[in-house]
C-alpha cells in the first residue's frame, strides 16, 4: 500500500510538470543515440547543431532550438535529477507556459551575451579564429536561469542565502576560469533573477523553517 502511495504521488509530481519530464524524455532519447555514435561523427554531429559563432551567423533560431535538444557531456541521470529538484519545481510554480519563457530567455540570452563576448575576444587576439566553431551545445544556461528565477519562490530570509550560494556557485568559476560558458552561466543566472515581473505573485513564498515544523509535528 505504501509502495502504492508512494507511486501515485511520483506520478502526480510528474504530471505536475509536463514541460520538465517531455524535454528531459528528449534528452533521454538523444543520449542514447550519441552513445551509439563514433566520437568522430559525434563531435560534427553536434557541432552542427552548436551555438557557436558560425552556426548563430547562418542559422540562429535552428541552433538555439537544437543545442537545447542534447546533452554534451553524455550523462542523463544527474540532469533527471536536476531537472526534477529545479524545473519541476519551478514548471509546477509558474506554470509551464511562465516557466518556458524564463527557460528561453535564459537559453537565448545567455547564449547570445557568452558568443559576443568570445567574438569581441576573437576581434582582439585573445581567442583563436577556430574559436567561431567552439563546440557549445547543453541545457545548463537554461537551467541557471530557472534556478536564479527559483529565488523569489523561497521566503525571506532564506531566500537571501539561497540567492547568495547559487551566485557563489556560478561567480567562483567565472572569477576562477573566466571561459566564455561561465560567463553564460553567470548571465543566465541573472537573467533568472531578472523575471521577478513574470514571477511576482505567484503564490505564498516558500519557507523551509515551516516545512521542518511541519515534519517533526
Amino acid at each position: 500500500m505504501r509502495f502504492r502511495r508512494g507511486l501515485g504521488a511520483a506520478a502526480a509530481y510528474v504530471r505536475s510538470a509536463p514541460g520538465t519530464y517531455v524535454w528531459l524524455l528528449i534528452l533521454f532519447v538523444t543520449t542514447f543515440a550519441l552513445h551509439h555514435m563514433s566520437p568522430h561523427f559525434e563531435e560534427q554531429f553536434l557541432r552542427q547543431r552548436s551555438t557557436n559563432i558560425h552556426e548563430l551567423s547562418n542559422n540562429p533560431v535552428r541552433v538555439l532550438v537544437a543545442s537545447a535538444m542534447w546533452i554534451d557531456s553524455g550523462h542523463w541521470l544527474p540532469y533527471a535529477a536536476l531537472y526534477t529538484v529545479f524545473h519541476a519545481q519551478a514548471e509546477h510554480w509558474l506554470g509551464t507556459l511562465r516557466w518556458l519563457l524564463v527557460c528561453v530567455a535564459a537559453h537565448a540570452l545567455a547564449t547570445l551575451t557568452s558568443e559576443g563576448a568570445l567574438l569581441w575576444a576573437i576581434s582582439r587576439g585573445m581567442a583563436p579564429e577556430s574559436a567561431v566553431n567552439t563546440l557549445d551545445v547543453g541545457v545548463s544556461y537554461a537551467l541557471a536561469g530557472v534556478m536564479g528565477a527559483l529565488t523569489y519562490r523561497i521566503a525571506a530570509p532564506w531566500q537571501y542565502l539561497y540567492a547568495a550560494v547559487v551566485a557563489a556557485g556560478y561567480g567562483v568559476p567565472l572569477v576562477t576560469g573566466r571561459t566564455f560558458t561561465d560567463l553564460g552561466h553567470f548571465t543566465a543566472v541573472l537573467i533568472g533573477l531578472g523575471c521577478y515581473p513574470l514571477v511576482r505573485g505567484r503564490g505564498k513564498a516558500w519557507n523551509p523553517k515551516e516545512t521542518l515544523a511541519a515534519l517533526r509535528g
